[in-house]
Formats: structure tokens, C-alpha cells, sequence
């Protein structure tokens, strides 16, 4: 399927038939995932795929009652890994050790963990985080649409049950969960602002 009908095509989906999806899809899927850029190439998430009938039934209490939740023969939960820019600040330094950075002062100091704003750099790595997720998870739902499934987005659910119910470590946070199954609905487009609206264009 070419990229633009894929595009196209994509629906948030949340009625779902039973069949089960199998483990080679869920890879090809998961790949998609793998590929996607990151800031700085930190490949901050990991991701938490639910098959379990029981941890979705306790997934969609925790995402205010949505039966679709429990239904979706896969829920993936979406997270961002904290552990990633530790990582980071030791890839840096090697980097720096072997001449292939040219680094700033700024950028010493910050990998050192010496001067600057920690509060300003902590929120700085969420943002980076939070888009670094999303990206990924996009390649997801595009991914799993070339494929003949569907996906939904989900933010409204409690975070901390979440992460309960899914025996999370400190250092990963949900930031979203998909719903993935093959789709028992059509849902027509949803209206979309026109090119016009959303673009500003600078040619001089």
C-alpha cells in the first residue's frame, strides 16, 4: 500500500473482531517502531504488549470503563524509559573521548552534570521523550494500517494504575496506550482543517 494511502486510510478503531494476531505481524509492526528517529538517537520507550485477557479487563478499568480496552486482542503501552539518558550522557562521553563530537561548553558541562538549569534540563529531556514516544508509536498505528489492522490512541486512563497493573519499574512511564486488532467497524473520516489552515508559508 503506498504511504499516502495508508495515511489516508487510518481510523481510530474500537470495535474489534476476535481473531488473534500472530507473533511474526506483531513484529513486523513492533520493527516499524524500532526504526523510528529519536532525538539525539536515544530511542527513549519501550514498549509493553498485552495479549493477556486478564491485564486488559484490569487495562480498561483503569481506562475509565473503555470496552474496547479489554476487547483489542493487543494493547501496547507506550512508554518513555528515563534509564535511556543515562545511557546518553555515556555515549556522549565516549563520543567526546574519540574526537567524533565537537562539542560546546554547554554540552560538557550538561553530560558532566555540572552548571545549568537541572530543573530546565529535566524538562527538556520529558519533551524530548514525550515526542521521541509519539513518533514511534505513529510508525505503530501506520505500521499496523499497511497491515490490515487497526489501532486507537488512548490518553484517558490513570497512569499510576497503569503502571501497576503492568509491574512497571520506576524508570518507565506510560505515556499513551494503542488498542490493536483486526477492525469489525468502518469508521467515514473525520472532518480535517484545510491545507490553507495549517500551513504559513515563508518563500522570501
Amino acid at each position: 500500500m503506498e504511504v499516502f494511502d495508508v495515511i489516508r486510510e487510518r481510523r481510530s478503531i474500537r470495535r474489534y473482531r476476535e481473531e488473534k494476531i500472530n507473533e511474526e505481524t506483531l513484529r513486523k509492526i513492533m520493527e516499524a517502531a524500532r526504526l523510528a528517529p529519536s532525538s539525539s538517537n536515544i530511542q527513549s520507550w519501550k514498549f509493553i504488549i498485552v495479549t493477556s485477557k486478564e491485564l486488559r479487563r484490569k487495562l480498561k478499568d483503569a481506562a475509565r470503563g473503555q470496552k474496547f480496552v479489554e476487547e483489542a486482542p493487543v494493547v501496547i503501552a507506550c512508554c518513555i524509559d528515563l534509564e535511556a539518558f543515562k545511557e546518553q550522557s555515556k555515549q556522549t562521553i565516549k563520543l567526546l573521548l574519540k574526537g567524533a563530537l565537537r562539542p560546546s561548553l554547554e554540552m560538557i558541562l550538561r553530560t558532566l552534570g555540572v552548571g545549568g538549569n537541572s530543573n530546565l534540563d529535566a524538562e527538556r529531556q520529558m519533551v524530548n521523550a514525550t515526542i521521541n514516544v509519539s513518533i514511534a508509536s505513529e510508525h505503530i498505528v501506520l505500521a499496523a494500517r499497511n497491515l490490515g489492522l487497526g489501532t486507537c490512541w488512548i490518553r484517558a486512563f490513570e497512569e499510576e494504575k497503569v503502571e501497576e497493573i503492568l509491574a512497571l519499574p520506576e524508570h518507565l512511564k506510560v505515556l499513551a496506550l494503542l488498542t490493536l486488532g483486526y477492525p469489525q467497524e468502518s469508521p467515514s473520516p473525520r472532518p480535517r482543517k484545510t491545507l490553507e489552515e495549517i500551513t504559513i508559508w515563508r518563500t522570501e
